[in-house]
């Protein structure tokens, strides 16, 4: 059976697949950052980021190149057992992309679930 990421948080788990994109729009700078991330059996693999723009906290990885509006990495990071996303509520919410379909967590997971575990799942 292939690896695929879970999404957990509020007592509910969901299964999303095998890569998967992150993203979020700075509430400050209002510029979009996007992750996308490989489930492996070593743990969750950062394949790209993709920043829209830098400031505040949201500088381009060390050797992004400029493409289509936003800069482009490949960081080369272990693989990480779990990434935890927390949730305010006084900002916008993540989205969870998956084949080109996007839906914030909350669409996904209960409103107030806070923090969210995103890691590999059997």
């Amino acid at each position: 059976m292939a690896v695929v990421a879970c999404l957990a948080g509020g007592g509910v788990v969901v299964r999303l697949a095998a890569v998967f994109t992150l993203a979020w729009t700075h509430s400050v700078q209002r510029t979009e950052w996007r992750e996308t991330w490989r489930a492996t059996p070593a743990g969750l693999e950062l394949v790209e980021v993709r920043v829209e723009g830098s400031g505040a906290g949201m500088e381009p990885p060390d050797g992004a190149e400029l493409r289509d509006g936003f800069y482009v990495a490949h960081p080369r990071l272990p693989a990480q057992p779990e990434v935890l996303l927390r949730r305010s509520g006084a900002t916008a919410d993540w989205r969870v992309c998956v084949a080109g379909s996007c839906r914030p967590v909350g669409a996904l997971l209960p409103e107030a679930a806070d923090p969210v575990r995103l890691a590999t799942c059997d």
